[in-house]
Formats: C-alpha cells, sequence, structure tokens
C-alpha cells in the first residue's frame, strides 16, 4: 500500500492538480441490494417445539431423512426389524445442523436437504433450535406411529411415508378441523425426489 500511495503523491507533485485522480478508491457499485434475515417471532426463537406453521416443511424434512438413512442402510433390500429399528433412531438422533428458516416471499419456511432449495439471496439462519426441534419431532413421530408401521410406509415408497407422517388425519400437512386448506407441501417436483 505504501508504494501505490508515494506513486500517488509523486505523480500529482509533478504533473500538477487532477493528475491522482486514477489513484482514488474505485467507484462504488450503483447496484446495491440488502437482504434482511428472517424476522423470527418469540415462539420461533424461544420455544422448544416445532412452530406449527414449520410443522409441515419439518414432518417432509423428517421423511426425507428417514428415507435416506434406511437406504444408506441397505439400498432397497427389506431390513430385518433390529435394523429397522437401528436406522430410524439414527435418523431421529443424527445432527440436524444443515436446516434453518428462511423466508420466502414474505413467508418463513424451513430449509434444507429434502425440502425447498435455497432462493438466490436469501437469508437462512441454521443451527439454533431448529435442529433440536427436528430432532424432538422425529422421536414424536417414531413413539406414535412406531417402527413398524414407519418401515411398512417406507417400503410401499416415499408418497405412502409423506402420507403416514405428514398429511394423515392428524399429521401437520393435513388442513384444519373445519376444512381450509392447511400449509402447502414442497413443490410436486420435490415430492417425487422424496
Amino acid at each position: 500500500m505504501r508504494p501505490v500511495l508515494a506513486a500517488c503523491v509523486a505523480l500529482s507533485l509533478v504533473l500538477g492538480p487532477g493528475a491522482g485522480d486514477g489513484c482514488e478508491d474505485p467507484p462504488s457499485p450503483s447496484f446495491s441490494r440488502s437482504v434482511p434475515a428472517p424476522q423470527l417471532s418469540a415462539e420461533e426463537l424461544h420455544s422448544p417445539h416445532m412452530p406449527q406453521a414449520l410443522r409441515c416443511d419439518a414432518c417432509y424434512a423428517i421423511a426425507f431423512q428417514q428415507l435416506s438413512k434406511a437406504e444408506a442402510k441397505l439400498g432397497r433390500k427389506a431390513l430385518r426389524e433390529s435394523d429397522y429399528v437401528e436406522v430410524l433412531e439414527r435418523s431421529c438422533s443424527q445432527s440436524w445442523e444443515l436446516y434453518g428458516v428462511q423466508e420466502l416471499k414474505g413467508e418463513k419456511r424451513l430449509t434444507g436437504p429434502g425440502l425447498q432449495s435455497q432462493q438466490p439471496l436469501s437469508v437462512v439462519m441454521t443451527g439454533g433450535p431448529w435442529p433440536s426441534r427436528l430432532a424432538k419431532m422425529c422421536h414424536s413421530f417414531v413413539g406414535e406411529q412406531g417402527e413398524e408401521q414407519l418401515y411398512g410406509a417406507h417400503r410401499r415408497g416415499p408418497s405412502a411415508l409423506r402420507e403416514l407422517l405428514c398429511h394423515g388425519e392428524k399429521g401437520p400437512c393435513a388442513p384444519p378441523a373445519g376444512g381450509k386448506a392447511g400449509r402447502p407441501a414442497p413443490p410436486k417436483a420435490l415430492q417425487n425426489e422424496l
């Protein structure tokens, strides 16, 4: 930096005023964009439970992880009971650090593997309360449904597992009582990947 400064000073002394214009800082870009982090409510920040508005996204993430872990164990071959119990336990006890929340079109959504992809110029808040909330919700699903029923749904295919976990009578993606539409599920293209 000192040699450049010395050269600029020397040029301005030798050539006179205006000669050092090339030594100034480069012009700032005329286009700038600010992307704010999602503004989280007190529940989203402090509750030990997954906020209701994010439970459908969380369910899809859990279904994706359970499928991924089972497939990694032995591919599509049938697992013994001891193996699928282990797989389900591992899928719930894994690190969920890749998951977080982002704001898409003014709506908060969970993001991570198996979910809607991150939008350009968005801020994703990972870590924090999200991993423990996902693990707790995953263990809850295993406790409510049972390992055998979850694995049976997995064997029937991704849509059967999602239907069991996410869209059943009490599933987080099911419409609330009263018939109004519930939280939209991830895009169809993504549902086919799960």
